[in-house]
């Protein structure tokens, strides 16, 4: 075999060693960062938060999976008026929150498993890997846009309903 041959043929295995990685960052994730930067809006549902200043209307998606609550409003750039996010932590426990990855202030409300608010952190800051305690066990745990709770009167005590908080609380 001449040397050309051989040249020749090292420079096709490379153009098909190229060829085949191509495809596969094509066919598993389009060469891209699969999953990350892309977090699409869900099913919304409706929920009401009862305050001493009258009802509040949201549409909120919920998140009640393992793989749902990891990635709540995550990678998000902006989160609608009037809508939010929903966690059903499954059981009543101490929580804490961090904004990693999250663009949008948020403020986030711990609510007991009677539907009751038990604290709020206002102003959540965007990207920060503070964890955000709960201060008390909760089942539930609201994200909505800041400065909505402000708006709104929120304070410890007040009401959230939902179905799946309703379903909990019997009610």
């Amino acid at each position: 075999m001449s040397e050309v041959t051989s040249w020749r043929l090292v420079i096709r295995a490379l153009a098909a060693g190229l060829v085949a990685a191509i495809a596969i960052l094509y066919f598993f994730g389009n060469g891209s960062n699969a999953g990350e930067g892309e977090n699409p809006v869900g099913q919304r549902f409706s929920l009401s938060v009862e305050t001493s200043t009258g009802v509040y209307p949201y549409q909120v998606e919920i998140a009640d999976s393992e793989e749902s609550r990891e990635r709540g409003l995550m990678f998000r750039r902006d989160v609608a008026p009037g809508t939010g996010m929903l966690f059903d932590m499954g059981v009543t426990r101490d929580v804490s929150f961090w904004m990693h990855n999250t663009f949008v202030p948020l403020d986030i409300i711990f609510i007991s498993d009677k539907g009751r608010v038990v604290s709020v952190a206002r102003g959540a800051k965007p990207q920060s890997d503070t964890r955000i305690p709960s201060e008390a066990p909760v089942r539930f745990v609201l994200e909505l846009p800041t400065p909505e709770a402000t708006r709104i009167g929120l304070a410890v005590g007040d009401r959230v309903r939902n179905s799946a908080i309703d379903a909990v609380t019997g009610q």
